[in-house]
């Protein structure tokens, strides 16, 4: 990475960095709001408490902070609280009444925006400390593929280093002994404005991805760990959607759902959203015009994603910019 220590030095690169710098402020302020929100959250949650409630908390307080304002700032994505084996992809839905364990371990996911530009970041809650060595593993990964992480770096070099990390930890869970698998189908991403997965995938394993980050790009670096086989399916209730990008022009037989429509495009546009936010806009009875859109294209839908039944897993994530002088990891706080 020579080459890029040059960079800070090059008047031209430094010229490219002030021309980006609006977009820059953007993130940086979605960045701070992620970090005020989530420091309230480790110090407020407890066990004992509704995952709805805890949900409602990190969103009211992003909404406050952020200013939301239509489509120019608010919430990036729905609240992902994924408990013990579902690694990723659960918010509760209305009427939802889990509650939150002492023995649980929970991915606690969500973003904010300022002009669509996405600040996606993610940490792991637990209270039993039989699972901090689980956490330690994941979080050492996750930095991991931040350090590998640059202009030129090829995606599934950065994928190797990151399972070399995970894979030398061992954990004890309930008097059990485990190597710590990286989950192998899932992965971090780029993200472009209004867009969370903007089409290149940061593998957690070794891969043959020549792949290359390029100058200006936004990257998610997100990590996951688990006890189980290291695969996810999908299991549960659906709860998180979003617009498809790029879709062509599709006629809507479904009357609820040419009116669905035009609510998501009103609120969310491509930004994924899940069912409680349909229900704040007071939508009603929307399931089955949901199904359509999602049906006829138009709309895709996220299932949680789990491994299997008693294992646990856990999740660091952070966003980085590639900027021409620099690389920028956003969402770094002194928490993680």
């Amino acid at each position: 990475m020579s080459s890029n220590l040059n960079r800070t030095t090059n008047e031209e690169k430094r010229y490219l960095d002030r021309m980006h710098s609006d977009e820059y402020n953007d993130l940086r302020w979605a960045a701070e709001v992620h970090r005020t929100v989530r420091k309230y959250v480790q110090k407020t949650v407890k066990p004992g408490m509704l995952m709805i409630d805890i949900c409602e908390m990190i969103e009211n307080g992003t909404r406050t902070l952020v200013e939301e304002q239509g489509l120019e700032r608010g919430i990036g994505f729905p609240t992902g609280v994924s408990l013990n084996n579902c690694a990723a992809h659960y918010t509760p839905n209305a009427g939802d009444t889990t509650v939150l364990q002492y023995d649980d371990i929970c991915k606690v996911d969500f973003g904010v925006h300022v002009n669509g530009r996405i600040i996606d970041s993610a940490f792991t809650l637990a209270f039993n400390p039989m699972f901090d060595p689980l956490k330690e593993a994941v979080r050492d990964a996750t930095n991991t593929g931040v350090k590998e992480a640059g202009i030129d770096a090829r995606l599934g070099e950065i994928g190797a280093a990151i399972q070399e990390v995970m894979e030398s930890y061992e954990v004890e869970i309930n008097g059990k002994t485990h190597q710590v698998k990286p989950i192998r189908n899932l992965n971090g991403h780029s993200i472009l404005p209004y867009q969370i997965h903007a089409g290149k995938s940061v593998p957690i394993v070794k891969s043959g991805d020549q792949t290359k980050m390029e100058e200006g790009e936004c990257f998610a670096i997100e990590t996951f760990g688990s006890t189980g086989k290291g695969y996810v399916h999908e299991d549960g209730e659906c709860s998180h959607y979003a617009k498809k990008h790029d879709t062509p022009h599709i006629p809507l037989r479904v009357t609820k759902a040419k009116a669905l429509l035009g609510t998501i495009n009103k609120n969310f546009g491509t930004l994924p959203f899940c069912r409680r936010y349909l229900d704040r806009l007071g939508e009603t009875k929307y399931l089955f015009a949901l199904k359509n859109l999602v049906d006829v294209g138009l709309v895709e839908q996220y299932p949680p994603l789990c491994d299997i039944k008693s294992s646990y897993t856990a999740q660091f994530e952070h966003t980085i910019i590639l900027r021409p002088t620099c690389k920028e990891v956003i969402s770094r706080g002194d928490d993680y």
